[in-house]
């Protein structure tokens, strides 16, 4: 005869799931098993499975809905009064009316590997061997040299449009650095340098930037809309956060195809805002994609202080409510950033999961060229920056500590490279421009009857007033 604690339980489990049928005992000295919901067929009650083992219909009917851990009292009663079957989440009963607290009690801790004075903080990271590293610091070096002498140049009215990557320059080398360079990456307008890291060349930059015929853009993007099919980068996109769901779209199609690589994408805190960032997410955690998704922290969104941009725990924080796998790096630390992708493009790889990186920087450097920040932020502020966080400084002194840099390669390194930059800008200023038929070349495979039409509408207004248009523009 079943004893009255058994009974309890199924009359719970009748309350629960409404079947007419006892709860099956099961041996004392079991901890746990799972319980699944009834069958759509035949209306049993809830069965204790061990785990795998759920039924083929029950797997069918119920196949969104997740099994909940359930205990078993000492005597092998079913204690279901702590399981719900709702299908929208796991969760386990209270009887106290209480609210989750707006913020976690502790925030998500921040990586890191290296002291200010590049010194190690741990032995917890990849050190990378010296070629490596000595590549890395080279990088970083010919991406601030790029961005003064192409920052001067916009100024001299040399091209329309350019923003800089100062003090997110370690940041960017070695994100490039961990990654395959068959990663698909999917950039914001701040990550030259893994265009750098992956072989684009500095005239390819220049010729970008300044629009000519063997410009990626072909004289049609803005300056810093760079792009590379052969290098898996695709072409950069100022609105913000379109890229994310990209992205996702593409780490689904490497996992079907099993590729064994992973889709990147770069963003800022302020794009995480966007509705795109949120769904973009939310689509990786439930398809199980291979995808990073990177923020770049850095304090300002143009004009916008993240105090203003968020109440939460930062980016990081936000993963585990997605259910996503986080972490908070120093993205001023070149080897914690460097460690920790090529750790989290493993997980997503081998796992076929998203990973959320959000790297801590500063934008020392004005958003853009339209942007003057001493407008909304104090000029100490940027110095402090500048002189005392900077990231490829940091990066030099662990080299030099390891005897893999000295003060006067790094002074011939830099003067060359700007010879080199200056002169690529010049030679890209020399070549022809794109020819007008180019600004409707490149989007249909064949052109449309109304492209036609607007095209002679171009070339009929060129001719009309010659004087209105370039003379350097081929016809």
């Amino acid at each position: 005869m079943a004893s009255a604690s058994a009974s309890a339980a199924a009359v719970a489990g009748r309350k629960i799931f409404g079947s007419l049928r006892p709860l099956r005992r099961f041996p004392a000295g079991l901890v746990s098993r799972r319980i699944w919901p009834t069958d759509c067929v035949d209306g049993v009650g809830p069965r204790l499975v061990p785990d795998g083992l759920a039924s083929s219909s029950s797997s069918r009917c119920f196949s969104a809905w997740r099994a909940s851990s359930v205990t078993l009292k000492s005597d092998g009663d079913l204690d279901v009064a702590e399981v719900s079957p709702f299908p929208g989440a796991r969760i386990m009963y209270t009887e106290d009316l209480q609210f989750v607290t707006e913020t976690s009690p502790s925030t998500v801790p921040c990586f890191r590997v290296l002291s200010e004075n590049g010194e190690e903080l741990t032995k917890n990271f990849s050190e990378p061997d010296m070629s490596m590293a000595q590549k890395m610091y080279e990088q970083m070096v010919a991406l601030q040299v790029l961005d003064s002498v192409f920052y001067n140049a916009q100024r001299q009215g040399r091209f329309g449009f350019y923003a800089t990557c100062t003090g997110e320059e370690a940041l960017n080398i070695a994100c490039a650095a961990a990654l395959r360079d068959n990663d698909s990456v999917f950039p914001q307008y701040r990550e030259p340098g893994v265009l750098l890291w992956r072989g684009y060349r500095l005239q390819e930059f220049a010729d970008h930037c300044i629009g000519n015929y063997q410009g990626h853009g072909k004289g049609r993007q803005m300056s810093i809309h760079y792009g590379s099919n052969k290098l898996h980068y695709f072409t950069v996109s100022s609105v913000l956060a379109t890229q994310i769901p990209h992205a996702v779209g593409a780490a689904y199609s490497l996992k079907m195809e099993n590729k064994q690589r992973c889709s990147v994408t770069f963003f800022g805190e302020g794009a995480a805002s966007e509705g795109d960032f949120h769904g973009a997410i939310n689509f990786a955690a439930v398809l199980e994609v291979p995808i990073l998704f990177i923020c770049r922290n850095n304090g300002w969104a143009i004009s916008t202080p993240a105090s203003q941009q968020y109440r939460g725990d930062g980016i990081a924080g936000r993963g585990q409510a997605y259910g996503v796998k986080s972490i908070r790096v120093d993205g001023n630390d070149a080897l914690a950033v460097f460690s920790a992708v090529k750790a989290a493009r493993q997980l997503a790889v081998e796992n076929n999961q998203p990973v959320l990186l959000e790297l801590m920087t500063y934008r020392v450097g004005h958003h853009s060229t339209s942007d003057d920040s001493a407008k909304y932020r104090e000029v100490a502020e940027i110095r402090y920056w500048s002189e005392r966080r900077d990231g490829v400084a940091r990066f030099r002194k662990w080299i030099e500590s390891k005897g893999w840099w000295d003060g006067t390669v790094d002074e011939q390194l830099r003067k060359d490279l700007r010879t080199e930059v200056i002169a690529c800008l010049a030679a890209a200023e020399a070549k022809e421009k794109p020819p007008l038929s180019d600004l409707f070349s490149d989007v249909y495979d064949s052109l449309p009857k109304s492209l036609e039409e607007q095209e002679k509408l171009v070339r009929q207004a060129v001719q009309n007033c010659p004087q209105m248009y370039p003379a350097d523009i081929p016809l």
